[in-house]
């Protein structure tokens, strides 16, 4: 049959609360036009983010019953290292509340003042934990990533040649690691080829250099590697994913994207010296290297989740959904980063918006309008969130796993094309208040 079911069935229900367009723009006031400052209470279709924000399994439930809570050497610990061994295959494991945490304490170890870190395009906390240290992120897209409407199957990849040349031009010694992030976030959410991973794997063991895996959304980079790479379309996505990590040194993953957990994080190394100083980084301001500040019912969700995150049949309905309402929207003339990516839909606001300009933030522009319009929770990918680096202007539909049925996606269609009809209507905005790093969070507005 042609139609992609959910392959899961709804046992327990969560009420979705209407609010009235008066009410909505009075919500957006008090929160100076930012909705990461709205209460959640206040929203209808939350896209935001799919970081923490999807629905566990009755088996992520049962194994939450399963906790063992010990402070040292918890069982919980070492039932998801042996999921985590099974599957990425590095020498050292190393939980961390949730991603951010794991870029921190790397960053933190590996960086100083004068080092430079390549990445196919680094996301915000990525970019924010290298900068804190002193070094400097690059990011090193392919130039047909410049064009949103370009429609080429790993979009996503790194330019080669270009990290080839960054380190002969700055020297080895200036680069601590290279990172590839799977998927792509930052740019459009796009994958990223095996090819081009041992592409760059090549480049880094001739240098000496570490290369680590942003590993957020792995196994949705593994199912665009088997549908869209020759070679790999009779290879499972867990076949997959283990040829992408052992290709790394290492990784930091975010447990609250591909392993459908709520909260939580790992921060893996093959290098006993650095793990040392990782693990010591880690008792100071995490806890101790077998909970690394989760509770043990935390680390037996992720260990169900890094398996239940590999099943075929929900990775083809993942990426399905995602495209079916990309599809849906830009055949009727709203632009979005081509092609559809996997968790989200990027709209790009900048050539939606061509009145409004880009120190008005048209992708914050837009979201303010998609909520005021239809209580729809977007984030800005743009001016706001990166300042002069941002390389477009876009607003991310982060679609929140195992969550949201096929008629919310009608719902946000009809949205998002209403808000299109009278597009030249829209106003940009300008910043009233922002703090020193990643603005995006906490920053307020006004419409001009």
């Amino acid at each position: 049959m042609r139609t992609i079911i959910e392959p899961f069935r709804i046992k327990s229900v969560e009420p979705l609360t209407y609010t009235s367009r008066e009410e909505r723009e009075g919500y957006l006031e008090a929160a100076g036009y930012n909705l990461f400052l709205i209460e959640a209470r206040h929203i209808l279709i939350d896209l935001l983010t799919d970081s923490g924000t999807s629905a566990m399994s009755t088996e992520q439930w049962a194994a939450v019953m399963r906790g063992d809570e010990s402070y040292a050497g918890s069982e919980s610990f070492y039932r998801l290292r042996r999921v985590v061994d099974g599957l990425m295959g590095f020498r050292h494991v190393i939980p961390t509340h949730q991603g951010r945490a794991a870029e921190r304490i790397l960053f933190s170890v590996l960086c100083k003042p004068g080092h430079i870190v390549p990445n196919n395009t680094h996301f915000d906390t990525t970019r924010a934990n290298i900068e804190f240290t002193g070094a400097q992120a690059v990011d090193l897209p392919l130039p047909e990533a410049a064009d949103t409407q370009a429609r080429i199957p790993f979009k996503g990849n790194m330019d080669v040649n270009a990290l080839d040349r960054l380190i002969r031009e700055n020297g080895c010694e200036r680069v601590p690691l290279v990172m590839i992030t799977v998927t792509n976030n930052s740019g459009g959410g796009q994958p990223v080829s095996m090819a081009n991973i041992q592409a760059v794997r090549e480049i880094t063991r001739r240098y000496g250099i570490p290369l680590y895996l942003d590993a957020c959304r792995f196994a949705e980079n593994a199912w665009f590697i088997r549908q869209n790479e020759e070679g790999y379309g009779e290879l499972s996505p867990k076949e997959i994913a283990q040829r992408m990590f052992r290709l790394a040194d290492g990784c930091t993953f975010s447990a609250k994207k591909d392993a459908f957990a709520n909260i939580g994080g790992l921060l893996c190394t093959n290098d006993d010296k650095l793990a040392e100083l990782e693990k010591d980084l880690l008792i100071l301001t995490e806890g101790f290297p077998t909970y690394g500040g989760l509770a043990g019912r935390d680390l037996d969700a992720i260990a169900v989740g890094l398996e239940e995150i590999l099943q075929p049949e929900y990775l083809e309905y993942r990426i399905a959904s995602t495209a079916y309402l990309g599809r849906h929207i830009a055949d009727h003339g709203v632009p979005i980063v081509e092609p559809p990516g996997g968790h989200a839909i990027y709209i790009d606001a900048g050539r939606m918006l061509p009145h409004i300009p880009k120190h008005q933030f048209p992708g914050q522009a837009l979201a303010v309008e998609l909520y005021r319009h239809a209580g729809v929770r977007s984030v800005e990918i743009g001016s706001v969130m990166f300042g002069d680096k941002a390389r477009h202007e876009l607003l991310r539909l982060a679609i929140p796993r195992r969550v949201y049925t096929q008629s919310h996606i009608d719902y946000l269609v009809e949205a998002i094309l209403e808000v299109n009809e009278r597009k030249a209507s829209l106003r940009g905005l300008e910043i009233v208040q922002e703090p020193p790093f990643l603005r995006h969070f906490s920053a307020r507005f006004r419409e001009r």
